[in-house]
């Protein structure tokens, strides 16, 4: 993939979609979700969030996501039940209705990232997960950790929480967080070794459950760049040892680019994001799927709207 195509791109990033005849419409950070009966259609847009807040679109994004993330469910339904029912276009996936968790399963192999800075800060406990004292930057767990968050309304900020807290304030019933738990661990373990048959490492990655009678169903998206941190395995070892950053394939790249370059981590207006920064992470998100799928990308530059409404149409959506 070329950076020209990703460049000519950019005036055609998708941003909004509003397909009313599809059903009422949830607008989330990344997805527009069209609920109907027992049907969701998802159309995965090009906006990018950091921080919980949307900053700017990053071209070819929302394709690329949601075809990893078909790649994955269709590579884990075997494991655990997904939502997919159809897949009419690149950016968009014909769900199950489920009845969502309104929390967040958080799994995590390495101590890096947010769980990282709230280490440092001494405030990693509100997770009631025990963490031992002395750890390093990007040091690997003995055994993958979680660290479940609420799931917040768009524009509001995920916030931190115990499974104690979970249960205790009744978000999810006790056998149904076991369950979830028990899916994601199973869930983040094939994706770890599937990532190192890639050449790379599964950091760590966020679930999403819910219910549809008492089917447990994995939803939204699973193990790409946005949801997912992903390192690439070699050198790993002595960049850990040399106290130097990883190389990323992920979300995370534009997050420290805003830390480093803008002193933002959420707090305030947002920064602009410059052209070129939205086409490296937009680079990044398709050689992480190159590398994951194995598949080459021939990715065409042009309105994505416009395709999405004829593949609606010509599958009966719509």
């Amino acid at each position: 993939m070329t950076r020209p195509v990703l460049s000519a791109q950019l005036p055609y990033t998708l941003r909004e979609t509003n397909f009313p005849a599809l059903g009422r419409k949830y607008r989330g950070k990344v997805r527009d979700t069209y609920a109907a009966g027992d049907r969701l259609v998802l159309i995965t847009t090009d906006r990018l969030s950091a921080f919980d807040r949307v900053l700017t679109t990053v071209p070819f994004k929302g394709e690329l996501l949601n075809r990893l993330a078909n790649f994955w469910f269709e590579k884990t339904r075997h494991l655990v039940p997904n939502h997919v029912l159809d897949a009419p276009d690149p950016n968009v996936i014909v769900g199950r209705r489920c009845e969502a968790f309104p929390v967040e399963i958080v799994v995590r192999g390495y101590i890096t990232g947010s769980l990282w800075r709230d280490y440092q800060k001494g405030t990693h406990d509100v997770y009631g997960v025990p963490i031992p004292s002395g750890m390093k930057k990007d040091q690997r767990f003995d055994r993958p950790i979680i660290t479940p968050s609420t799931k917040a309304e768009a524009g509001q900020h995920d916030e931190p929480i115990s499974a104690q807290q979970i249960l205790a304030r009744g978000l999810v019933s006790r056998t149904d967080w076991e369950r979830a738990c028990e899916a994601a661990l199973t869930l983040f373990a094939e994706g770890q070794r599937w990532a190192a048959e890639r050449g790379l490492i599964l950091v760590d990655t966020k679930y999403e459950f819910g219910k549809q009678g008492d089917e447990l169903y994995v939803i939204d998206e699973i193990h790409t760049p946005d949801c997912s941190r992903y390192w690439i395995a070699e050198g790993y070892e002595e960049r850990f040892q040399a106290g130097e950053d990883q190389r990323m394939m992920d979300k995370e790249n534009i997050r420290q680019w805003l830390i480093t370059e803008r002193g933002w981590q959420g707090h305030g207006d947002p920064p602009e994001i410059p052209d070129d920064v939205r086409v490296d992470l937009a680079e990044k998100y398709a050689r992480a799927y190159e590398l994951i799928t194995g598949e080459s990308l021939q990715l065409v530059a042009g309105d994505p709207l416009a395709r999405i409404l004829q593949n609606l149409k010509a599958k009966g959506y719509l």
